[in-house]
């Protein structure tokens, strides 16, 4: 099994491939080790290993495995505050503030959200002061964003490499819909003071 990344075909709006439970299992033994061989993949799922090494490669052409790498302990590699940093970008300026952030190596992960910010950063640093130097002297200083909210993490209780659909276990909730709270766009902004 290669150890280089799939190529990156990840696209807003993407649909999920059809999986069966023998994908669902490589997958599942793939997130508790990245570096299991294929025959005791193939072992483990009870498949030949010709049929493994296929699934692994159809899994990675499509896009679902996208690579593999080491988890690390941020704070055991000298990076001991975690911080999210909640942004909010003027409308006309995603494609600016994207290109930007993608250049950023003190970002760990980034995600466009609803509600009140715009999006959330997700950064690692040393100490304390580094959150608030990037935070204030990189982010907030970028024409393309109008606020930002910086909220250090106090612990880390659940980091998970990703999570599959037969992790969840079925829920029903007698709950009528509409009990999520959404902050509208045009009020929430229009009370931001300009910049």
């Amino acid at each position: 099994m290669s150890s280089t990344d799939a190529e990156d075909n990840r696209d807003s709006g993407r649909s999920a491939v059809a999986l069966d439970s023998v994908s669902y299992r490589i997958l599942d033994l793939l997130r508790e080790n990245g570096r299991i061989s294929i025959a005791a993949l193939a072992e483990k799922v009870g498949i030949s290993r010709a049929n493994a090494y296929t699934r692994v490669e159809s899994l990675m052409a499509d896009g679902v495995i996208t690579g593999f790498s080491a988890r690390v302990d941020p704070a055991k590699a000298g990076l001991s505050i975690g911080a999210m940093i909640f942004v909010t970008v003027y409308p006309q300026a995603w494609a600016s503030f994207r290109a930007q952030i993608a250049e950023m190596p003190d970002i760990e992960y980034c995600a466009v959200t609803t509600g009140e910010h715009d999006a959330m950063l997700l950064i690692r640093a040393t100490d304390v002061s580094g959150v608030h130097e990037f935070s204030t002297g990189v982010i907030a200083q970028l024409p393309e964003v109008r606020t930002v909210v910086s909220v250090v993490v106090l612990d880390e209780v659940i980091s998970r490499p990703f999570v599959l659909p037969p992790d969840l276990p079925e829920r029903r909730l007698d709950l009528p819909l509409g009990m999520t709270q959404w902050t509208p766009a045009t009020a929430g902004r229009g009370a931001l003071p300009p910049r």
